[in-house]
């Protein structure tokens, strides 16, 4: 059913609050079967986890609009193509491969990882508006350049993406997603790479005219962000 705003409810719950309790619920169930059960089983649902909280983002997003769905295809497709070149080349990030635990594959690069671009940029992003947002609401009466609106907005919120993939690279060669070669240590190249290219999708990502204004994107991040950091704690 559905109120005057239009939020849906199941048991009370807006659809904002009910996206959160399916992503904390689905994350919980991961974390609690790497840690104590069938770890390759649950590393093996990580595709199926992805797509699930791809699914919520579109559910919770206010007013899909032809420049949100091009944002998601555009971040989706380029990521994959980076990917594919970092892979193949080395140029980009590094020398790393992935490994055959994150589902079908296009030139050995799983075609989840487009969707996973595309959730911690979307993410990151709609977090750095929320708290810009907040703090300009705080401080009405102060002058804000637009330029450094835009320009905190893409470099603020890369940062986080970046420190975001900092807490996530262990975990990941942990769990095989993927690995880097040669000796197996992550190169600062990876995350000179990652905060560029961040940056360049933000830069897409603050031009686009969409509604940028989705809690459940910020929630989300801080339940991946907890996801990652106890499974970097304890595994």
């Amino acid at each position: 059913m559905k109120n005057n705003h239009g939020h849906i409810f199941f048991m009370g719950m807006n659809k904002i609050q009910f996206a959160t309790l399916i992503a904390i619920v689905f994350h919980s169930i991961g974390l609690i079967g790497i840690l104590f059960f069938n770890r390759g089983l649950f590393i093996k649902a990580s595709a199926i986890n992805m797509i699930l909280m791809l699914c919520l983002i579109f559910f919770t997003q206010n007013k899909i609009n032809k420049s949100f769905l091009l944002f998601f295809v555009f971040t989706f497709l380029l990521g994959i193509i980076l990917e594919i070149i970092g892979t193949k080349t080395g140029y980009l990030f590094g020398s790393y491969s992935y490994g055959n635990v994150l589902g079908p594959t296009i030139a050995n690069v799983p075609i989840i990882i487009g969707v996973n671009w595309f959730i911690v940029i979307f993410c990151c992003g709609t977090a750095i508006q929320f708290f810009m947002n907040a703090l300009l609401k705080r401080f009405a009466g102060a002058p804000i350049n637009s330029f450094i609106k835009k320009l905190s907005l893409i470099v603020d919120a890369a940062t986080m993406a970046l420190i975001f993939d900092w807490l996530m690279e262990p975990v990941a060669i942990q769990l095989d997603y993927w690995k880097w070669n040669e000796n197996g240590s992550i190169p600062i190249y990876n995350y000179v790479c990652w905060f560029i290219i961040s940056a360049c999708f933000l830069w897409i990502f603050q031009r686009l005219d969409f509604n940028k204004d989705n809690k459940f994107a910020v929630n989300l991040l801080m339940i991946q962000t907890m996801f990652f950091l106890i499974l970097r704690t304890f595994i």
